[in-house]
Formats: structure tokens, sequence, C-alpha cells
């Protein structure tokens, strides 16, 4: 019989932690891999080459570093701005920091993922498009980024797998997510040692039951991005 020894609502709490962060994180990712897709394929340089940088920086050291560098250089940025304007030292919440954090380090995933899939659009439809004399916005909502989606949808879906296994490394900033308070709760001395592994199970099965309804909604997200689509029988 499972006995979480009543630590129950401090492991729904940290679910709960997990899946806000999650959903905001993502959101942050998603808007900034917009930007960023659009900046690499826009015709300027400048932006190129500093969403370049951005992108390579990014993939190219591990997130839990990366994490602990943005983590404590966003503290640092507003030390030194408050210091400079005369204001009291504001300390950033562990919440706010983790979620910027998160967005900003997925968003360069996200920037390759909206990279490739504005590539994949058929030019002729934004052609086709703009003869009819749409402005560069409907085209963008109505042609660009409905087929821009179908594309992108695959590699969407995996970032957002990772993301939300990635809200563990958030544990390091003390955040009271399913992790940290997994390791509370078996911190604690009414928890015998023959029972921790089912705070880690418990733990674990929270993660996929997550992933597991993310699944299906990816595969209506899939379902209503391709409607009208016909597929290929080869």
């Amino acid at each position: 019989m499972l006995n979480l020894y009543g630590f129950e609502k401090i492991i729904f709490d940290g679910a709960i932690m997990t899946l806000k962060l999650s959903v905001l994180s993502v959101l942050i990712a998603f808007a900034l891999g917009l930007v960023g897709a659009s900046a690499k394929l826009s015709g300027s340089r400048f932006l190129r080459i500093w969403f370049d940088i951005y992108t390579t920086l990014v993939r190219g050291v591990p997130d839990i570093i990366l994490m602990l560098i943005v983590y404590y250089g966003l503290q640092i940025i507003l030390n030194s701005i408050t210091a400079y304007l005369g204001w009291k030292t504001l300390q950033m919440e562990a919440f706010t920091t983790g979620v910027i954090t998160l967005g900003i380090i997925y968003g360069a995933y996200f920037t390759e993922t909206f990279r490739g899939a504005f590539l994949s659009v058929n030019k002729g439809e934004i052609e086709a498009a703009r003869a009819f004399g749409l402005t560069n916005w409907q085209v963008f909502y109505r042609i660009m980024f409905p087929s821009m989606m179908r594309y992108a949808l695959p590699g969407i879906g995996n970032n957002w797998m990772v993301v939300l296994k990635a809200t563990a490394l958030v544990s390091l900033l003390s955040l009271n997510d399913i992790v940290q308070n997994t390791k509370t709760a078996i911190a604690s001395p009414i928890t015998p040692n023959d029972s921790k592994l089912v705070f880690y199970a418990v733990a674990a099965g929270i993660y996929l039951l997550f992933t597991s309804i993310s699944s299906i909604g990816l595969w209506w997200l899939e379902r209503h991005f391709s409607a009208g689509v016909k597929k290929s029988h080869f």
C-alpha cells in the first residue's frame, strides 16, 4: 500500500509549481524563438550575427551551467541598475528568475525549430497571398504561421518535453518544485529509509503523467494544423 506519510500536499504543491514554471518558461521561449527565427531569416546582418552567437552559445554550454550563469547574472545586472539609480537593492524571486532563465535557454532551441519550419513553408503560397493584396501581417497570420506550425510541431513537442523535465534543474535555485519538495519529504526524520524510493517513484510518476497528457495535446494540435492537408501514401 502506498504510504506518503502525510507529504501528499507538499508533493502536489511541487507538481503545481513545476507545471506553472514549465508553461510560463515555454511561453517566453516560444516568443523568443519567433523573434530569433525572424531575425536570423531577416536581411539584417547585425541581427543575424547576434542571434547566431546566442543560439551557438546556448546550445554549446550545458543547461545547468547556463542556468547558474543567467540566474546570478540577472541578479548582478539588477544590482548594478539599482545602484546606479540610487535605489534599494532588489532581490529577484527564485520563481521569476527560474522562468526567465529557462525561457532564455530554450528560446535558442525554439529559434532553430522555427527557423527550419519557416524555411519549409511553400514560397508559392506566400507569393500567391501577396498577389491577392494581403498585407505582410495577413500573410504571416493566415499563411506563414499556420504552415510553419505544421512543420514545427514535432520540434515544439520535443522542446516542451525537455523543458518540462529541465525544471528539475531549478531545484538548484531552492525553488519548491517536485524535485525540491521530494527531497524535503525524504529528508524528514519521520520518513523511513526503506520508503525513500516511494517518493522518487511518485515524483517520476508525476512527470510521466505530465508528459503523457502533453503527448495527447500535441497530437490534437498536429491534427488541427494539418487539417485540409493531404498526407502522402508513399
